[in-house]
């Protein structure tokens, strides 16, 4: 009965080694499936937010094709130059870049750069963008500048 007991304990022992390899080999698959979704996030993410540097370089184009807009005299210039920002507003749009709505919004940090602060208008409430001086662009959820504002202050 020796020589059946010694086989009997070399049986459970490969067993038990059996046992274990398994579960190595189920942890190191799901460290793969785990590392597999990071990629796929990862690569969705840098596919999402390709054209920031695209935009952070279009930006201050259109910041003085802007500008030029409202310093401009002759009224077919004026119509050209808005045709110009609009086509450049809709290829960023194309690619989820747009404007921060802020004229009449309240104040937020987040969205907003105060630049200037002004009285508010009577009966007006505290903290409410009264001009936007330079636009602000977000890029999906992710913002590439804030506006520029002047805020109401205290009355």
């Amino acid at each position: 009965m020796t020589i059946l007991a010694a086989r009997l304990n070399d049986l459970l022992s490969r067993a038990a080694r059996s046992d274990e390899m398994l579960d190595l080999a189920r942890r190191v698959q799901a460290d793969f499936l785990g590392y597999q979704e990071r990629a796929r996030r990862d690569k969705e993410e840098a596919a999402r937010y390709r054209a920031e540097a695209l935009a952070k370089d279009l930006i201050p184009a259109l910041d003085a094709l802007q500008g030029g807009l409202s310093a401009a005299g002759l009224e077919g210039v004026v119509e050209g130059m808005r045709m110009v920002e609009s086509e450049l507003l809709k290829a960023l749009a194309r690619h989820g870049i747009v404007e921060i709505d802020a004229l009449g919004k309240p104040f937020d940090p987040r969205l907003h750069q105060a630049v200037e602060v002004a009285p508010a208008v009577e009966g007006g409430p505290a903290s409410t963008v009264l001009a936007v001086l330079k636009r602000g662009y977000r890029l999906h959820d992710r913002i590439l500048r804030p506006a520029m504002v002047r805020v109401s202050g205290p009355g």
